[in-house]
């Protein structure tokens, strides 16, 4: 008989590699299933089902000759007709996140997990709020008057990260909810990590490096095809106390590890007993949509490795795939954000095993935060007597102090039903005095994954009279569930790929006008996409011009750079067109605090579709690309913005 744990892994492997057949699967080719081969049967079928149903043997060469929306729409129906049963996606699009329709807004530049809806946001605000249909345009002609004052926001403050982990600090029963609620959304239990909050993902990063003992275990060695400002600040902060940081590498054209690369800097020669650094691993590229085999943690681990996991790339409900409790990483980071389409600021969640928190370093650093409901602001505010805008300076004051900037603030709404105090729990104390939030007490709900009824509401496990709040964002994905989720996001970002590729310039032998780095169509590849757009010479146009455009168009974009590119001798001719010096030519960019580096690599152009994406987002990306194949697009756009009374595009 298979042990336990014999079971969970090969339930995780057959989750994560192929969580639901796409096709009409006959009952006993199911039966059969649950073999390599039957998974493998299932992937090939998608790509040819793919370029056999999207545009098949069609090339575009004008962009007006493109098929409409409702034409479109149905060529992607016949490739994937399983879209149709993620409707309940919709449903909550329209009911709680109309703002997004009602602007023509088309949200493709981050990546992530939300906490709360929109619908949820403007109720706390107002509750008499009308309900979310969507018949008041003119609700939306001011749309910071509805966010004008946070529920409840985040404060900054210095501690040493060992100590906060061991021993906890002050924190509000709000804090505390917010925690059980993340880490139940998360599968992580707390009798085996402890979390602290961040002011977001580079902080995240930066407080393991400063605690981290490099000094016995001297090594760094990180995977990303792409650069991160997170990961830059954690080598920066490593290599000044005496790490030696490494970097995996990604083979061209497709970008795929290195292997034997990485596996020489993984595996150790020589047995020996004491850990040989902090090895971090991304499970998938949050530019390319790369996704990366899990073996990698363990060859990690079985070679005195600790392992620090990204999971900030991951969709909503990609944990339930992972398998932590088979893979037990030392740390593991995550992030949230507020309202999709609507305000991306948020935080950062820093998970340190419990076992692991001993061999950590004493050290003093900032950014740690804590959650303070907004009537602590609010009492500040009145008991100062100050004006508005004097606080409002008052605390960019103290975030630039500290180093950080307000950007990195959040805010969200408690739910607005019975009001009570907060009771902090036995040995507890906190400063914050007489606070009034709402809140609301519900018994336990039993929820099934993949259920989906409107409204959601997620399992209650709060203990009695403990406070609790309403994520509505977090309670719907768990509604509807992790194969739900992801194979909506993979039709959607199969279909947009395969699209993309159909695009050529006119006269051009076959010259298509976008380059797509990465996974191409692909049946396990991430909800995210790097590509460049050529001109009619043959020259990338700059990403930052690409995403301005998009901007004008009301598509979200954003750009990244990727570097740590391998050219194998039969690609070595690639790499000197290939690679370009960062803020080395007009069409290169660099990150603000990054200026000072000289690194090789790819600028591009990058999309990444929420859960809450639909075929219209892909498709007007597609509709805005094609515009590209017009020699003079981007010439009329300059013209179109100087007479707008607006001088120039800047790049």
């Amino acid at each position: 008989m298979p042990s336990p744990r014999l079971k969970e892994a090969s339930q995780v492997f057959l989750y994560s590699c192929c969580p639901t057949p796409l096709f009409n699967v006959t009952e006993s080719q199911k039966t059969v299933s649950k073999s390599g081969s039957t998974s493998s049967d299932w992937r090939r079928d998608f790509v040819q089902t793919t370029a056999a149903s999207i545009f098949p043997n069609t090339r575009f060469t004008n962009h007006e000759t493109l098929p409409s929306l409702e034409e479109s729409f149905l060529e992607f129906i016949k490739a994937y007709p399983q879209y149709y049963e993620t409707h309940q996606v919709d449903d909550i699009r329209d009911q709680e996140y109309y703002h997004l329709s009602l602007s023509n807004h088309a949200c493709l530049d981050y990546i992530g997990i939300g906490l709360f809806s929109f619908d949820q946001l403007q109720k706390q605000k107002d509750p008499q709020f009308p309900s979310s249909s969507c018949s008041s345009p003119s609700l939306f002609s001011s749309p910071s008057q509805s966010l004008s004052f946070p529920f409840f926001s985040i404060s900054y403050k210095t501690g040493n990260l060992k100590v906060q982990l061991l021993h906890g600090g002050q924190e509000s029963e709000l804090e505390s909810s917010m925690k059980r609620r993340i880490m139940e959304f998360l599968n992580i239990s707390e009798s085996d990590y402890s979390m602290v909050f961040t002011a977001n993902r580079t902080s995240a990063f930066k407080l393991v490096a400063d605690s981290y003992p490099f000094k016995t275990s001297s090594k760094l060695l990180t995977v990303y095809d792409y650069e991160s400002e997170a990961v830059e600040s954690m080598i920066n902060s490593s290599e000044k106390r005496g790490a030696h940081a490494m970097s995996a590498e990604f083979s061209w054209p497709r970008l795929r590890i290195h292997s034997s690369k990485l596996r020489n800097m993984l595996v150790s020669k020589k047995k020996q007993k004491k850990k040989r650094g902090l090895f971090v691993f991304p499970l998938h590229s949050r530019v390319t949509g790369a996704r990366y085999p899990y073996l990698w943690m363990n060859v990690a681990q079985e070679n005195g490795w600790d392992v620090l996991i990204d999971a900030c790339a991951l969709g909503p409900k990609d944990m339930d795939c992972f398998g932590l409790s088979l893979l037990r990483p030392d740390f593991l980071i995550c992030s949230f954000y507020k309202v999709f389409g609507e305000n991306p600021s948020g935080f950062g969640c820093l998970f340190v095993k419990k076992s692991a928190i001993s061999n950590l370093e004493d050290s003093t650093s900032t950014g740690i935060v804590n959650i303070v409901p907004a009537k602590e602001l609010l009492q500040l505010a009145d008991e100062s007597s100050v004006t508005d805008l004097e606080l409002e300076q008052t605390t960019q004051f103290g975030l630039e102090e500290a180093g950080l900037s307000s950007s990195s603030s959040f805010s969200g709404p408690l739910s607005n039903q019975t009001p009570r105090s907060p009771k902090l729990e036995q040995g507890e104390s906190s400063n914050i005095q007489n606070i009034e939030i709402t809140a609301r007490l519900e018994e336990p709900q039993n929820l099934e994954m993949g259920k989906s009824e409107i409204p959601v509401e997620h399992d209650k496990r709060t203990r009695a009279g403990a406070l609790d709040f309403e994520c509505r964002s977090l309670d719907q994905v768990d509604s509807l569930g992790l194969i739900m989720i992801t194979n909506r996001a993979r039709y959607l970002i199969n279909w947009l790929v395969s699209s993309l590729l159909k695009l050529e310039h006119p006269n051009a032998e076959g010259f298509r006008l976008v380059k797509i780095y990465g996974p191409k169509v692909k049946f396990d590849r991430g909800p995210a996409l790097a590509f460049n757009i050529f001109d009619w010479k043959r020259e990338p146009v700059e990403p930052v011009l690409v995403q301005k455009l998009a901007d004008r168009s009301n598509i979200s974009l954003s750009y990244g750079f990727l570097h740590h590119i391998h050219f194998p001798d039969k690609y070595a001719e690639d790499k000197n067109s290939v690679l370009k010096t960062r803020g080395g030519g007009s069409n290169q960019i660099a990150p603000n605090n990054l200026k000072g580096k000289c690194d090789q690599g790819i600028s591009v152009v990058t999309a990444a579709l929420g859960f809450l994406a639909n075929f219209e987002d892909t498709y007007r990306l597609w509709a805005f690309v094609a515009q590209f194949l017009d020699a003079d697009f981007v010439e009329k756009e300059r013209w179109r913005y100087t007479a707008l009374n607006q001088n120039t595009i800047e790049v």
